[in-house]
């Protein structure tokens, strides 16, 4: 017994079609409130650091439809609506969805642990200087913590304490420049359906890895390989973790992992597999 519902050859599945809806309906209301009441939804819906004072447990689903700008909606979008009709299609609606918020929630806990692993020990080196600050030991902190294409402001800070050994001002500045460092890291925010549709595009590739898929319209690749491509520059991506680079990348890894973990999990085949 093959466990799913395949619904045919639909082009506007219910769930991607739903899906797509409300993506789009809280962009526009995003906008809309901060415009007109001054209420920022990225507040309470995206997802925040669970340590942050803006986490709230729901956010680990409500993050999956909140996206920081047009063209980041109609990325993920159109890759819901290009893979994910045709997934839904085979696999049926009610396992098609399932999955899909299952990756979304998958690839943000683990992209949270990935996080621990990084605000962790930055979070103890802050503390350890605060309760200690000293000319040395913010030298130290800078080298040790601060990646080179953010450090002019604390090189600001350092060399007017060194040419003021004991000024009272540079060293109350150190400190505030650390406190703000981690309280960044900690309350940005990830928003976006990307863990998900990673899942999808792994999903997609796992199944269907022979489909010719044209990049950008011209360039003829099989979908296996595609994923492979895709994980590979993911992973380099976030263990290069660029200061500048604001994407979650590990996030993606994550929807993929949880991707592959489900589809070997309900057996999920092939269509070439069942005879």
């Amino acid at each position: 017994m093959r466990g799913f519902s395949p619904l045919g050859n639909t082009l506007f599945p219910p769930v991607v079609k739903n899906l797509l809806i409300i993506n789009a309906i809280l962009f526009f209301a995003t906008t809309m409130f901060i415009s007109s009441f001054g209420i920022d939804l990225t507040e309470h819906l995206a997802l925040f650091y669970f340590t942050s004072s803006k986490f709230r447990i729901w956010q680990l689903f409500t993050h999956l439809f909140m996206h920081a700008s047009l063209m980041h909606l109609f990325s993920n979008m159109f890759a819901l609506w290009m893979f994910g009709s045709i997934l839904e299609n085979y696999l049926g609606a009610k396992k098609f969805l399932n999955y899909y918020i299952l990756t979304g929630i998958g690839a943000s806990i683990l992209f949270m642990g990935v996080q621990f692993l990084e605000i962790s020990p930055l979070q103890k080196n802050v503390d350890q200087y605060i309760s200690n600050p000293s000319l040395s030991s913010f030298t130290t902190f800078i080298q040790d913590e601060i990646p080179e294409k953010i450090q002019p402001d604390f090189m600001q800070v350092l060399d007017y304490w060194e040419s003021h050994p004991n000024s009272s001002e540079a060293k109350a500045a150190s400190v505030n420049l650390a406190k703000t460092y981690v309280e960044h890291k900690v309350d940005t925010a990830t928003l976006g359906a990307s863990g998900a549709v990673f899942g999808i595009l792994l999903a997609f590739g796992m199944l269907f890895p022979n489909t010719l898929i044209y990049i950008y319209f011209f360039f003829p690749m099989k979908a296996k390989y595609l994923v492979i491509l895709y994980g590979l520059f993911e992973l380099y991506s976030g263990i290069a973790n660029n200061p500048t680079d604001n994407v979650a990348h590990f996030a993606h890894l994550g929807g993929m992992l949880i991707g592959f973990i489900l589809i070997k999990m309900w057996n999920i085949k092939r269509p070439d597999q069942f005879f």
